[in-house]
């Protein structure tokens, strides 16, 4: 069936559909990546209600032979999420906290319930969700299932897939299957019922049971030791199980559909397990050495101290935080120029027991001949330490040019024992093509993230792309490792599988993946069928557009790569539970398409693939850009520190050159001229604005939100009361400011404007307000930049001469 026949099908659907079904073309070019390098249009993006839209969606998918791709956040690092078929975002709809028993220590999730909000919620009763991800402000549940998230204290909270009791599914015949824990006399009830999750049972018993196919599982399937892996389908764990093994363990499919990447059933209901609140005392000792491979080799004898967490942090990431005012502060514990660092994280009741474990730590780790400085931090250090780790890694994505660190071989684990061993053979193969590599993450579970910088613009290194990835594949099958430790296969390391786990239990997993979803309904071309690694690109080959702008771009090469700045990590979906200011358009409507990453990935779709004379010209972009705000909060908060309020600004006076300006956008930009005029009687003009029916009438003939409350105007303005009262500052001493009146605080916000200069006058301050222009902040943020260049200019010449050292400029409007 074609995609306009199955389009026209999704529009009949609707009728009994409770969610969204969204098939138009912003909502495709949004929904066709995820925090990956790969992207791929689909078919339409649909957001269910209940778990009945979900047994609609199942049946749909069979009946018109497309499939269905479940997404939460859009995080995934493996490209996961990206495929031609239906998404299915649970993010909006199904993200109830269904029930909490406190007693027996456990809950019970829709897909979509966030990470963090989890928490938030288990916090009064002295309990959370253990595995954590560095993405656990906006990462959801059910992605942390599909993807068997974890995260830096693993070491003590294993993965998502040791705490998955239960799931509620619908399976790929549109019915409802629910998997826990069964004993041998529940297994063979299982066995007996005549439908597809009898079936699923019944296959799987008699795919495993062969002793030699045991035997080839158990011998080719990444090390035990490595608890960190996500190579396939854990079938390796149903071994250990109930009936196949005699006194095994109570068998499970949880332990498969952990970490299916939503390729074998649809998830509706997950119970968690839950642990204690951890002890409130913490510590960080932030090891320095003179070498990555003395760094290794000190990781093995930590592990001995019990330890909550130890990462690693390479020269790389801390130069990349060396020269940066922003984080200077931050660096306050590095002596010298350590080549590598581990921050080693210790739990205990007390500050006096942290003491005490971290100075044998040392003395074992001095005595072995590594290490030279090892400052314990407390507290709010403790925080510095990790937020410059951070900050490196952000940094680092903020590379100039189009040569970035790339997540091609970036989750590879290994045991700790053999990881210095590992890390020398893969820092030859790096050599061997000339690479420079970050070597980060979590070292103390043998799991490095190690980033190549390429650029997949490049037809060469898109080819070194692949040869890297598979080189890397073969060494870590030498060391018995998996390819993936937490970030999951995808479509990034899908083709790779059948190297780490051998060509009869890869045929194994797609046997598997047959028996319960036999029309390939279910994320197909993940783990198992997946197509090359070099396929599907984001990245077009070639020549970055280049547009001349009225913004100064120079710094990121350009307005396009100042859009693909963004990495897609989805920093910018938290909500207003979490903190923060980034981004107040999503957290108003929980949409995507009202995101910062949306807003970069429309910019960077239609540029890179437009054939018009001017690409600006786009109502796609347009539509995208509408809700945002301009705040700024996106160049502060996010990692890439992507600034959404210059690009929109930048696009839309392109976009103006070939459209008529909005009626609405001009009263705007001019506000300043119009409260101008009003201000001769403020009382007159504040009465209209008071009045219901004039301000209704106003809101709706402007297009305005009639929610929103009409700016009032002060009863003087900051000029006017400055002249009356600039007597109050003409003996002060202790030197002159300039003080920039703002229209905004000369008409609307005066009170403020006058505290602020009694303030500066009782600190002993002469304040003087100079002859300039209007700030020009109305019509940035409409794009009318050729009009708020001229007034920048003028107020450049006005107040140029004045400004300095010695008498500076000070203005209060935080825009």
């Amino acid at each position: 069936m074609n995609t306009i026949d199955i389009r026209k099908n999704l529009n009949i659907l609707q009728q009994n559909f409770e969610g969204e079904i969204h098939s138009d073309q912003v909502m495709r070019i949004l929904y066709s990546t995820d925090a990956s390098d790969y992207k791929e249009m689909p078919l339409a993006v649909v957001f269910p209600k209940n778990e009945t839209d979900i047994q609609l969606l199942v049946n749909f998918a069979n009946s018109n032979k497309t499939s269905l791709i479940p997404r939460t956040a859009g995080t995934s690092l493996a490209g996961q999420v990206v495929g031609n078929g239906i998404v299915v975002d649970v993010s909006k709809y199904m993200t109830k906290i269904l029930e909490l028993n406190k007693e027996e220590k456990w809950v019970k999730v829709q897909p979509g319930v966030v990470l963090d909000e989890l928490n938030i919620f288990l916090k009064p009763h002295n309990l959370f969700f253990g595995p954590e991800t560095s993405t656990s402000n906006r990462c959801m549940i059910g992605g942390m299932v599909g993807n068997n998230s974890c995260g830096a204290h693993s070491l003590i909270y294993k993965t998502t897939r040791d705490h998955t009791l239960e799931l509620r599914t619908i399976l790929s015949d549109g019915s409802i299957a629910e998997f826990k824990n069964l004993n041998r006399n529940e297994f063979l009830q299982k066995l007996k019922l005549n439908n597809l999750e009898g079936e699923i049972y019944r296959n799987t018993q008699s795919l495993l049971n062969g002793d030699d196919t045991q035997l080839e599982i158990r011998n080719e399937f990444p090390d035990k030791t490595i608890y960190r892996r996500n190579t396939g389908y854990a079938v390796d764990l149903l071994l250990d199980c109930l009936p196949i093994t005699t006194n095994g363990l109570p068998f499970n499919f949880c332990k498969i559909l952990a970490g299916s990447e939503g390729t074998l059933a649809f998830f509706t209901e997950i119970k968690l397990n839950l642990v204690a609140l951890p002890p409130k005392e913490v510590g960080v000792v932030a090891a320095h050495f003179h070498s990555l491979n003395d760094a290794l080799r000190a990781n093995i004898i930590a592990l001995q101290f019990q330890p909550g967490a130890v990462e690693l942090m390479d020269e790389t990431i801390m130069n990349c935080t060396k020269n940066s005012r922003a984080h200077s502060s931050s660096r306050f514990f590095i002596k010298d120029e350590p080549k590598a660092m581990l921050m080693i994280e210790f739990e205990r009741h007390t500050k006096e027991e942290i003491e005490a474990v971290a100075k044998k730590m040392e003395a074992a780790i001095r005595n072995a001949g590594y290490g030279y400085h090892f400052p314990i931090l407390f507290g709010n250090d403790t925080k510095k330490v990790w937020n410059l780790r951070k900050a490196g890694l952000g940094l680092l994505a903020n590379v100039p040019g189009d040569k970035k660190s790339v997540t091609v071989i970036e989750d590879t684990a290994v045991d700790v024992n053999v990881l210095p061993d590992f890390v020398v053979d893969f820092q030859k193969t790096l050599d061997k093509y000339g690479l420079e590599c970050v070597f980060y993450a979590h070292v103390g579970s043998g799991e490095l993230h190690l980033r190549p910088m390429l650029n997949l613009k490049d037809a060469n290194d898109r080819e070194l792309f692949y040869t890297i990835g598979k080189e890397i594949a073969l060494l870590v099958k030498k060391y018995k490792g998996s390819l993936s430790g937490e970030h999951g296969d995808g479509r990034l390391r899908g083709e790779f599988i059948p190297i780490i786990i051998g060509e009869k239990n890869y045929q194994l997993l797609k046997e598997i993946k047959k028996v319960w979803d036999v029309n390939n309904i279910f994320n197909p071309n993940k783990i198992v069928d997946a197509p090359s690694m070099k396929e599907n690109l984001k990245y077009k080959l070639g020549e970055t557009p280049h547009f001349e702008t009225v913004f100064n771009f120079s710094k990121e090469q350009g307005f396009v790569r100042a859009a693909e700045k963004c990495t897609g990590s989805a920093d910018c979906r938290k909500s207003e539970i979490i903190g923060g200011a980034m981004c107040p358009s999503f957290m108003a409507t929980r949409n995507e398409k009202d995101s910062t990453r949306a807003r970069a990935n429309i910019l960077r779709d239609i540029l890179n693939n437009s054939t018009n004379s001017n690409p600006f010209n786009s109502k796609e972009i347009y539509e995208v850009m509408d809700l945002c705000l301009s705040c700024k909060a996106c160049k502060k908060e996010c990692p890439s520190g992507v600034d959404v309020a210059k690009l929109k600004a930048e696009f839309l006076q392109h976009y103006y050159e070939d459209n008529k300006i909005p009626l609405r956008t001009k009263l705007i930009a001019n506000q300043p001229k119009m409260n101008k005029l009003a201000s001769f009687s403020p009382a007159i003009s504040n009465f209209f604005m008071k009045n219901s029916f004039f301000s209704k009438q106003f809101m709706k003939f402007f297009n305005f939100s009639e929610k929103r409350k009409m700016p009032l105007l002060y009863k003087t303005t900051l000029e006017k009361w400055y002249r009356k009262n600039f007597a109050l500052s003409e003996k002060q001493t202790k030197g002159t400011v300039y003080f920039f009146n703002d229209e905004f605080t000369n008409f609307n916000d005066t009170s403020i404007g006058i505290i602020a200069i009694q303030l500066l006058t009782h600190l002993g301050y002469k304040v003087i307000i100079p002859k300039h222009e209007i700030s020009g902040r109305t019509f940035l943020s409409k794009g009318l930049l050729h009009k708020a260049k001229k007034i920048v200019n003028t107020n450049l010449e006005l107040l140029g001469e004045k400004i300095s050292a010695q008498t500076p400029l000070i203005g209060i409007e935080p825009s």
